[in-house]
């Protein structure tokens, strides 16, 4: 009769009256080795199949909300934008992106139209989360703009807050991605910075260390939806992967892709740089949800850890 050990809740694993004869401590060993490597399998599947994003319910994270079981998807609304809704085995679920202003505490709503037409609104709470801030000193000249740079800054910001607004109807992808240059990665995203005395704007990315010329490929599939010269960002190109998640690369030294073109994940977009309002040659890396930057980390698997 074949013998069969049930191996830390795993299948079962059989030894059959086909099996060559094995000695009791050599069988033993066997099973327990076979036990082993089904339990390494498991760990590595668990590890394999992460969710990405990463839920965090936090100003400037993703909240990860159910919105049940139905055969069709629910449109779902967080204030004025579309949200991207994904199906994971028979359940929906939406990723909103929370803006970073919102505060701890916050109940936010979200509005579900049902395929059948019915409405209902869910709510969900945001959570603490504490940015870095810095505050600096430096001449008036190199912070105030000037009349024909403030308005070219108005003139950009309106354009760009139309692009990331986008949202395109497409079909259910995994959601990951992967970091776009090889580099460091700083936990620079949120970061408010002080001149003297005033606030600005949290950063609204990650900055990834790399030289002058490295590759800077599509960090998933997607379509080319802007590329330009923008006074803050620089060359930039900005990838549209469909139901409101965008990905914006900036300070480029050269762009290599082209409006509506259409990218692979891993595909050539351009070449590190330093153009733009900055100091020295990185990436600027954003991703945006719903129109709301959020943090870049929550969509890439953790950074390796430094040798």
């Amino acid at each position: 009769m074949a013998e069969t050990r049930l191996i830390a809740g795993l299948r079962s694993v059989p030894l059959s009256a086909q099996t060559p004869y094995l000695p009791q401590q050599t069988r033993r060993n066997f099973i327990l080795a076979t036990g082993a490597a089904l339990l390494s399998q498991r760990a590595f599947a668990v590890a394999a199949s992460t969710v990405l994003p990463r839920a965090s319910s936090v100003p400037g994270g993703v909240a990860r909300v159910g919105l049940g079981a139905a055969e069709q998807a629910p449109v779902a609304r967080f204030g004025e934008h579309r949200v991207l809704v994904q199906r994971e085995d028979a359940k929906w679920f939406a990723f909103v992106g929370i803006p970073l202003a919102e505060k701890a505490g916050t109940k936010l709503r979200l509005l579900v139209q049902r395929p059948g037409g019915s409405v209902e609104t869910l709510e969900f709470r945001v959570g603490a989360k504490t940015y870095a801030s810095q505050h600096l000193k430096v001449p008036p000249d190199k912070v105030e703009l000037s009349k024909e740079d403030l308005a070219r800054y108005e003139r950009e910001h309106a354009r760009l807050a139309q692009v990331l607004a986008t949202f395109t109807d497409s079909a259910s992808m995994p959601l990951a991605m992967s970091q776009p240059v090889p580099g460091s990665r700083s936990s620079s995203f949120g970061l408010r910075r002080y001149f003297n005395g005033r606030p600005r704007s949290p950063h609204s990315g990650m900055d990834i260390a790399a030289p002058t010329g490295a590759t800077v490929v599509a960090a998933m599939g997607g379509r080319v939806l802007d590329t330009g010269d923008y006074f803050f960002s620089g060359r930039t190109v900005i990838l549209d992967h469909g139901r409101g998640l965008l990905s914006l690369y900036a300070h480029l030294s050269e762009i290599d892709a082209q409006a509506q073109q259409l990218l692979a994940a891993g595909g050539p977009i351009g070449k590190v740089g330093a153009t733009g309002r900055v100091t020295g040659p990185h990436l600027h890396f954003s991703v945006y949800l719903n129109a709301v930057p959020v943090d870049p980390a929550l969509f890439l698997p953790p950074e390796p850890a430094a040798r």
